[in-house]
């Protein structure tokens, strides 16, 4: 009786689908943080160049 209802609980468990959502977001925070890891040196050097661009070509605009 008791083995019947914990393999009732864990199958109704398993097939419960409402914290799917939460932990498709969490991997894909967590997939995004792991690629920032990686290319932080070049993702750093990318946004220096185009603030320099833009601050180039604002005090361009600006002569």
């Amino acid at each position: 009786m008791m083995l019947t209802m914990i393999k009732n609980g864990m199958k109704a468990f398993w097939k419960d689908e409402r914290g799917i959502g939460t932990l498709e977001m969490i991997l894909i925070l967590v997939v995004i943080l792991i690629i920032a890891l990686v290319f932080k040196e070049q993702i750093t050097n990318l946004v220096t160049n185009l603030f320099k661009n833009v601050n180039n070509k604002s005090k361009e605009f600006l002569e």
